[in-house]
């Protein structure tokens, strides 16, 4: 990279840094994106926004103000939220012939009650949330779960019971 002009290293760098944040946080963002859209490919953009803003602002992904993921998972919500209220704030169009009228269910309820479970997740320990992350946003069974996190299967059963726990405390306030 010594070689390259300087514009050229920067854009080499930043593909770097977009590839291993895909490569370390993709799935957990498509996890999350994908369960409050309950649209795939809705999904996919979204985490691909998340990415791009994650490019433009990456002084946001090093200040030290919590981890890495959970400033991607709240760009990713907070995308979710903007694209609602702005579907929202339109007026709704009116069918030529109102012969078949779609009916689509609302799930604000289910946005707002995941936001309130991230919220509650980013209260938890460090420990405790990347257990219930491999374990329920990644689908990771408990062996897997525990070769990730590099801990043993034991752990990452007691750790899982108890951020359950704790997390209950904390969205029952």
């Amino acid at each position: 990279m010594a070689g390259l002009r300087p514009d050229r290293r920067r854009e080499v760098a930043d593909e770097a840094l977009i590839r291993s944040l895909y490569e370390e946080h993709g799935r957990a963002m498509l996890a999350y994106a994908t369960q409050l859209t309950r649209d795939r490919a809705i999904a996919e953009d979204i985490v691909q926004e998340a990415l791009v803003r994650a490019w433009r602002h990456p002084d946001s992904l090093v200040n030290g103000k919590g981890s890495v993921r959970g400033w991607l998972l709240t760009v990713v919500r907070n995308l979710i939220t903007d694209a609602v209220r702005a579907r929202m704030a339109r007026p709704s169009e009116v069918p030529e012939s109102p012969t078949d009228v779609a009916i689509e269910r609302d799930h604000a309820d289910q946005v707002v009650n995941s936001m309130v479970v991230m919220d509650a997740l980013n209260r938890l320990s460090q420990e405790h949330r990347e257990v219930l992350e491999q374990v329920y946003l990644l689908g990771s069974t408990v062996a897997e779960a525990a070769k990730a996190l590099g801990v043993p299967p034991g752990t990452v059963k007691s750790r899982s019971y108890y951020a359950l726990r704790a997390l209950r405390d904390i969205a029952g306030r």
